[in-house]
Protein backbone atom coordinates (compact mmCIF):
# COMPACT_ATOMS: atom_id res chain seq x y z
CA UNK A 1 0.00 0.00 0.00
CA UNK A 2 1.35 3.61 -0.99
CA UNK A 3 -0.30 6.98 1.46
CA UNK A 4 0.22 10.21 -0.07
CA UNK A 5 1.30 11.80 2.68
CA UNK A 6 0.95 15.48 2.97
CA UNK A 7 2.31 18.07 6.02
CA UNK A 8 0.33 21.42 5.59
CA UNK A 9 2.92 24.42 7.05
CA UNK A 10 2.88 27.91 7.88
CA UNK A 11 4.69 28.59 4.72
CA UNK A 12 5.32 25.52 2.36
CA UNK A 13 2.87 22.40 1.75
CA UNK A 14 5.15 18.70 1.55
CA UNK A 15 3.34 16.12 -0.59
CA UNK A 16 4.58 12.46 -0.70
CA UNK A 17 4.22 9.38 -1.63
CA UNK A 18 5.09 6.53 1.41
CA UNK A 19 4.73 2.53 1.52
CA UNK A 20 4.06 0.69 4.75
CA UNK A 21 7.58 0.28 5.80
CA UNK A 22 7.62 4.24 5.94
CA UNK A 23 10.03 4.64 3.00
CA UNK A 24 9.40 7.72 0.95
CA UNK A 25 9.18 6.92 -2.58
CA UNK A 26 8.50 10.75 -3.69
CA UNK A 27 8.31 13.92 -2.46
CA UNK A 28 7.85 17.69 -3.42
CA UNK A 29 6.96 21.00 -1.77
CA UNK A 30 4.92 24.26 -2.78
CA UNK A 31 4.51 27.77 -1.08
CA UNK A 32 1.53 27.85 0.60
CA UNK A 33 2.37 31.30 2.71
CA UNK A 34 -0.75 32.72 1.31
CA UNK A 35 -2.76 30.40 4.23
CA UNK A 36 -5.36 29.87 1.31
CA UNK A 37 -7.87 26.67 1.87
CA UNK A 38 -9.25 26.26 -1.78
CA UNK A 39 -5.55 26.82 -3.26
CA UNK A 40 -3.81 24.35 -0.53
CA UNK A 41 -6.95 22.07 -1.47
CA UNK A 42 -6.02 22.29 -5.19
CA UNK A 43 -2.43 21.10 -4.85
CA UNK A 44 -3.35 18.53 -2.71
CA UNK A 45 -5.55 16.63 -5.44
CA UNK A 46 -3.51 17.72 -8.15
CA UNK A 47 -0.40 15.80 -6.39
CA UNK A 48 -3.11 12.87 -5.85
CA UNK A 49 -3.52 12.83 -9.91
CA UNK A 50 0.38 12.78 -10.47
CA UNK A 51 0.46 9.73 -8.12
CA UNK A 52 -2.51 7.22 -8.90
CA UNK A 53 -1.08 4.59 -7.60
CA UNK A 54 -2.22 5.85 -3.71
CA UNK A 55 -4.86 3.92 -1.86
CA UNK A 56 -5.23 6.49 1.18
CA UNK A 57 -4.60 9.89 2.10
CA UNK A 58 -2.40 10.98 4.87
CA UNK A 59 -2.69 14.58 6.48
CA UNK A 60 -1.01 16.53 9.27
CA UNK A 61 -2.15 20.06 10.08
CA UNK A 62 -1.93 22.52 12.57
CA UNK A 63 -4.70 23.17 15.06
CA UNK A 64 -7.02 21.08 17.29
CA UNK A 65 -8.01 18.20 15.29
CA UNK A 66 -10.38 15.38 16.13
CA UNK A 67 -8.18 12.05 15.00
CA UNK A 68 -11.33 10.00 14.34
CA UNK A 69 -12.85 11.42 11.60
CA UNK A 70 -10.42 14.35 10.51
CA UNK A 71 -12.36 17.27 11.73
CA UNK A 72 -10.11 20.27 12.30
CA UNK A 73 -11.49 22.80 15.02
CA UNK A 74 -9.58 25.63 14.88
CA UNK A 75 -6.65 25.74 12.01
CA UNK A 76 -3.69 27.28 14.01
CA UNK A 77 -1.28 29.01 12.08
CA UNK A 78 -3.58 28.07 9.12
CA UNK A 79 -6.74 29.72 10.09
CA UNK A 80 -9.33 28.70 6.72
CA UNK A 81 -9.06 25.56 8.01
CA UNK A 82 -11.35 26.17 11.07
CA UNK A 83 -14.68 24.00 11.62
CA UNK A 84 -13.26 22.42 8.43
CA UNK A 85 -14.44 18.34 8.42
CA UNK A 86 -11.06 17.64 6.07
CA UNK A 87 -10.82 14.09 6.11
CA UNK A 88 -14.65 13.82 4.47
CA UNK A 89 -13.76 16.60 1.73
CA UNK A 90 -10.84 14.51 0.20
CA UNK A 91 -13.02 10.71 0.69
CA UNK A 92 -15.62 12.79 -1.17
CA UNK A 93 -13.64 14.10 -3.63
CA UNK A 94 -11.57 11.17 -3.76
CA UNK A 95 -13.54 7.79 -2.90
CA UNK A 96 -9.62 7.26 -0.46
CA UNK A 97 -9.54 6.71 2.88
CA UNK A 98 -8.21 9.36 4.87
CA UNK A 99 -7.30 10.81 7.83
CA UNK A 100 -5.75 13.72 9.01
CA UNK A 101 -3.63 14.39 12.80
CA UNK A 102 -1.91 17.44 14.48
CA UNK A 103 0.91 18.47 12.97
CA UNK A 104 3.16 18.29 16.14
CA UNK A 105 1.56 14.88 17.43
CA UNK A 106 2.54 13.62 13.91
CA UNK A 107 6.18 14.56 14.26
CA UNK A 108 5.96 12.57 17.54
CA UNK A 109 4.21 9.89 16.14
CA UNK A 110 7.32 9.39 13.71
CA UNK A 111 9.72 9.38 16.00
CA UNK A 112 8.13 6.47 17.84
CA UNK A 113 7.82 4.70 14.30
CA UNK A 114 11.16 5.09 12.97
CA UNK A 115 13.07 7.11 15.04
CA UNK A 116 14.89 7.42 18.51
CA UNK A 117 12.21 6.96 20.52
CA UNK A 118 11.33 3.31 18.90
CA UNK A 119 12.11 1.51 22.39
CA UNK A 120 10.50 4.85 24.30
CA UNK A 121 7.50 4.50 26.67
CA UNK A 122 7.85 8.68 28.19
CA UNK A 123 8.82 11.23 25.73
CA UNK A 124 7.97 14.24 24.36
CA UNK A 125 8.39 16.55 20.78
CA UNK A 126 8.50 20.41 20.42
CA UNK A 127 8.17 21.39 17.14
CA UNK A 128 9.95 25.07 16.77
CA UNK A 129 9.00 26.84 13.30
CA UNK A 130 6.49 29.80 12.37
CA UNK A 131 4.76 28.85 15.48
CA UNK A 132 5.76 26.47 18.15
CA UNK A 133 3.79 22.76 18.83
CA UNK A 134 4.11 20.00 21.25
CA UNK A 135 3.18 16.18 21.83
CA UNK A 136 3.58 14.64 24.63
CA UNK A 137 3.97 10.49 24.85
CA UNK A 138 3.44 9.01 28.55
CA UNK A 139 3.06 5.43 29.68
CA UNK A 140 3.24 4.24 26.19
CA UNK A 141 0.27 6.36 25.10
CA UNK A 142 -0.26 9.62 22.97
CA UNK A 143 -1.26 11.99 25.13
CA UNK A 144 -4.77 13.82 23.23
CA UNK A 145 -6.67 15.43 26.50
CA UNK A 146 -9.97 15.80 26.98
CA UNK A 147 -10.74 17.82 23.55
CA UNK A 148 -7.42 17.09 21.51
CA UNK A 149 -6.22 19.96 22.38
CA UNK A 150 -2.87 18.32 24.47
CA UNK A 151 0.53 19.39 23.92
CA UNK A 152 -0.29 23.13 22.93
CA UNK A 153 3.13 24.14 24.92
CA UNK A 154 2.80 27.29 23.12
CA UNK A 155 1.05 28.41 25.85
CA UNK A 156 3.40 28.07 28.54
CA UNK A 157 4.54 31.28 30.42
CA UNK A 158 8.20 32.25 30.24
CA UNK A 159 7.85 35.10 32.40
CA UNK A 160 5.10 36.76 34.63
CA UNK A 161 3.17 38.76 33.15
CA UNK A 162 2.65 42.51 34.11
CA UNK A 163 -0.95 42.84 32.51
CA UNK A 164 -3.61 41.08 31.36
CA UNK A 165 -2.05 40.59 28.22
CA UNK A 166 -0.02 37.17 28.82
CA UNK A 167 0.62 36.26 25.08
CA UNK A 168 3.66 38.15 25.05
CA UNK A 169 5.10 36.06 27.91
CA UNK A 170 4.21 32.58 26.11
CA UNK A 171 6.68 30.45 25.01
CA UNK A 172 4.32 30.42 21.41
CA UNK A 173 5.64 34.51 21.52
CA UNK A 174 9.04 33.84 22.69
CA UNK A 175 10.44 30.56 21.58
CA UNK A 176 9.21 30.67 18.01
CA UNK A 177 11.20 31.60 14.45
CA UNK A 178 9.14 34.55 14.15
CA UNK A 179 9.55 35.90 17.57
CA UNK A 180 13.33 35.26 16.64
CA UNK A 181 13.45 37.79 13.29
CA UNK A 182 10.54 39.93 15.00
CA UNK A 183 12.44 40.69 18.23
CA UNK A 184 15.53 41.57 16.10
CA UNK A 185 14.01 43.62 13.71
CA UNK A 186 12.41 45.76 16.39
CA UNK A 187 15.22 46.21 18.01
CA UNK A 188 17.34 47.10 14.85
CA UNK A 189 14.25 48.96 12.78
CA UNK A 190 14.60 47.08 9.82
CA UNK A 191 11.44 45.23 8.73
CA UNK A 192 10.87 41.97 9.33
CA UNK A 193 10.09 40.46 6.39
CA UNK A 194 13.40 41.47 5.29
CA UNK A 195 14.52 39.01 7.71
CA UNK A 196 15.16 35.53 8.33
CA UNK A 197 16.45 33.31 11.13
CA UNK A 198 19.13 32.21 9.11
CA UNK A 199 20.19 36.28 9.21
CA UNK A 200 20.00 36.58 12.93
CA UNK A 201 21.75 33.52 13.89
CA UNK A 202 24.57 34.80 11.47
CA UNK A 203 24.69 38.26 12.86
CA UNK A 204 25.31 36.76 16.26
CA UNK A 205 28.04 34.27 15.35
CA UNK A 206 29.46 37.89 13.95
CA UNK A 207 29.18 39.19 17.23
CA UNK A 208 26.16 42.01 16.78
CA UNK A 209 25.20 42.72 19.86
CA UNK A 210 21.69 43.12 19.40
CA UNK A 211 21.78 39.78 17.90
CA UNK A 212 23.43 38.33 20.64
CA UNK A 213 20.87 39.69 23.08
CA UNK A 214 18.13 38.27 21.07
CA UNK A 215 19.38 35.00 20.64
CA UNK A 216 20.38 34.77 23.97
CA UNK A 217 17.11 35.77 25.16
CA UNK A 218 15.25 32.73 22.64
CA UNK A 219 17.42 30.15 24.36
CA UNK A 220 16.55 31.35 27.73
CA UNK A 221 12.96 31.23 27.21
CA UNK A 222 13.54 27.73 25.39
CA UNK A 223 15.14 26.77 28.59
CA UNK A 224 12.89 27.57 30.76
CA UNK A 225 9.70 25.95 29.00
CA UNK A 226 11.76 22.69 28.86
CA UNK A 227 12.53 22.95 32.23
CA UNK A 228 8.50 23.51 33.17
CA UNK A 229 7.79 20.65 30.76
CA UNK A 230 10.71 18.22 32.02
CA UNK A 231 9.56 18.49 35.76
CA UNK A 232 5.84 17.68 34.68
CA UNK A 233 6.11 14.82 32.82
CA UNK A 234 9.11 13.40 33.51
CA UNK A 235 10.00 11.97 29.85
CA UNK A 236 13.62 9.90 29.25
CA UNK A 237 13.89 12.77 26.29
CA UNK A 238 12.67 15.93 24.77
CA UNK A 239 13.36 15.87 21.20
CA UNK A 240 13.37 18.77 19.33
CA UNK A 241 12.09 19.05 15.61
CA UNK A 242 12.10 21.86 13.19
CA UNK A 243 14.64 23.99 10.82
CA UNK A 244 16.47 25.59 13.99
CA UNK A 245 17.88 22.06 14.53
CA UNK A 246 20.01 21.71 11.54
CA UNK A 247 21.96 24.41 13.12
CA UNK A 248 25.11 22.81 14.37
CA UNK A 249 25.62 24.01 17.70
CA UNK A 250 21.93 24.00 18.29
CA UNK A 251 21.92 21.53 21.33
CA UNK A 252 25.35 22.86 22.51
CA UNK A 253 23.82 26.69 22.91
CA UNK A 254 20.40 24.81 24.07
CA UNK A 255 22.44 23.07 26.83
CA UNK A 256 24.25 25.76 28.46
CA UNK A 257 20.98 27.49 29.33
CA UNK A 258 19.76 24.21 30.55
CA UNK A 259 22.72 23.72 33.19
CA UNK A 260 21.53 26.63 35.41
CA UNK A 261 18.69 24.28 36.69
CA UNK A 262 21.14 21.58 37.60
CA UNK A 263 18.84 18.41 36.55
CA UNK A 264 19.20 16.10 33.55
CA UNK A 265 17.08 17.58 30.98
CA UNK A 266 17.94 14.98 28.21
CA UNK A 267 17.14 16.51 24.89
CA UNK A 268 17.76 15.43 21.14
CA UNK A 269 17.24 16.20 17.83
CA UNK A 270 14.12 15.08 15.74
CA UNK A 271 15.23 12.04 13.33
CA UNK A 272 13.36 12.98 10.35
CA UNK A 273 13.60 16.95 10.37
CA UNK A 274 10.82 18.28 7.37
CA UNK A 275 9.48 14.59 6.80
CA UNK A 276 8.76 14.14 10.29
CA UNK A 277 4.91 15.50 9.44
CA UNK A 278 4.66 13.33 6.68
CA UNK A 279 5.75 10.31 8.16
CA UNK A 280 4.12 10.81 11.12
CA UNK A 281 0.56 11.16 8.96
CA UNK A 282 1.29 8.20 7.67
CA UNK A 283 1.54 6.03 10.12
CA UNK A 284 -1.75 7.80 11.77
CA UNK A 285 -3.43 6.79 8.61
CA UNK A 286 -2.08 2.77 9.04
CA UNK A 287 -3.00 2.53 12.38
CA UNK A 288 -6.38 3.90 11.65
CA UNK A 289 -6.77 1.43 9.23
CA UNK A 290 -5.18 -1.46 11.31
CA UNK A 291 -8.14 -0.31 14.15
CA UNK A 292 -10.82 -0.67 11.66
CA UNK A 293 -10.20 -3.90 10.49
CA UNK A 294 -9.92 -5.28 14.40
Amino acid sequence: MNIAAFDIGGTSLKMGVIDRQGNILASDSSDISHNDRDKILEQIIAWLKKNPSCSGIAVSTPGYIDPDNGYIAMGGTVRDFDRFHLSQWLTEKTSLPATVENDAHCALLAERWLGKAKKLNDFMMLTIGTGLGGAAFCNGALIRGGRNRAGEFGCLLTSRPTDSNIEPHTMAQSCTMTALRENYAQLSGQPADDISGKDVFDAFEQGDELAQKVVNTFYQHLAAGLYNLFSVFDPQTIFIGGGITERESFLQELSQQLEKYQIDIRIDTATYGNDSGMLGAAYHFLQSQQSELS
